[in-house]
């Protein structure tokens, strides 16, 4: 068997063997990647879990904590497929919200920093989704971001570890058992084409803390409430 985490790893377990199976996980959008054709029944040797997470629930939270939002920058990797379905996400969202969307897009990381400078200025937030890329270059962002006070939202809590002020996102620990419970099918018989994807319902806030005093924000008390976890660092 090859367990293959996130979308890049899963995608190169999945040129190289019809036969092995490949259970991959925490990667964001596995029909549009090319893992699977189908989420409810995947066919050949593989299956997995998804880590998408909704744009729409992530501004929700923005909107708690920054209600004066109406111009957010997207920062992304346009050559990722899950980060281009999440701020496909976003813009629908923004379109019915009467918010406005500007694009930075990357297509490595020597350029994050020179793509979330030009946000400066032109939004009143920033909104990166779960992007290798971006998440690589995360320190770098907050630092220039916090200098600009603006509040970065982002998709995974691994983000907001790195300086990212929150996100409504995965608990991947949780999704970690669930890869592993469909590992144990696997051996105990199953096959990996006939277990369904699964998508984590189940999301939580993460907050920085740090970053919030850094950009002078104030987080509200209900929102600290709610959090699984507040980094202060």
């Amino acid at each position: 068997m090859i367990v293959a985490i996130a979308t890049p790893s899963a995608q190169a377990a999945v040129g190289e063997t019809r036969e092995i199976p490949i259970v991959f996980s925490a990667c964001t959008d596995p029909v549009g990647s090319g893992l699977v054709s189908k989420m409810e029944k995947p066919g050949g040797n593989v299956t997995g879990t998804s880590d998408a997470v909704s744009a729409e629930k992530i501004m929700e939270l923005a909107k708690r904590i920054t209600p004066n939002i109406k111009k957010v920058g997207a920062l992304y990797n346009s050559s990722e497929t899950n980060s281009i379905a999440v701020v496909n996400n976003l813009k629908d969202y923004a379109a019915q919200n009467g918010m406005t969307v500007v694009d930075a897009t990357v297509t490595n990381s020597s350029e994050v920093q020179q793509a979330v400078s030009s946000l400066i200025g032109k939004v009143d937030a920033v909104f990166s989704p779960i992007d290798n890329t971006v998440a690589s270059a995360m320190p770098l962002v907050a630092q220039v971001a916090n200098k600009a006070k603006m509040p970065v939202y982002v998709g995974a809590d691994s983000m907001v570890k790195d300086g990212g002020l929150a996100t409504y996102g995965i608990n991947y620990p949780v999704l970690g058992q669930e890869t592993a419970n469909m590992a144990v099918d696997i051996l105990n018989g199953k096959k990996a084409g006939d277990i369904p994807v699964k998508s984590m319902t189940d999301m939580d806030i993460y907050l920085n803390q740090a970053t919030a005093k850094a950009i002078g924000i104030d987080i509200p008390a209900d929102v600290m409430k709610e959090a699984v976890q507040v980094f202060d660092k």
